[in-house]
C-alpha cells in the first residue's frame, strides 16, 4: 500500500518518454558513435561461422 503516487509517477514519466518528438539528428550520432554506415561490414561471419560444423 502506498504505492499509488511513485506508481502513478513513474507512468506519467514513460508516457512522456515514449509519445515525446525527440528531434534525434542520428547522422550525428553515428558519427559520434563511430559507426559505419556499411552493414555488410558490420557483420561479417567470423571463421568459426564460416567452416561447416564437424562431428555431428
Amino acid at each position: 500500500m502506498g504505492r499509488g503516487r511513485a506508481k502513478a509517477k513513474q507512468t506519467k514519466v514513460a508516457r512522456q518518454l515514449k509519445y515525446a518528438h525527440h528531434n534525434i539528428d542520428y547522422d550525428r550520432l553515428r558519427e559520434e558513435l563511430g559507426a559505419d554506415t556499411r552493414r555488410e561490414e558490420m557483420y561479417q561471419p567470423t571463421t568459426s561461422e564460416q567452416e561447416p560444423e564437424r562431428g555431428r
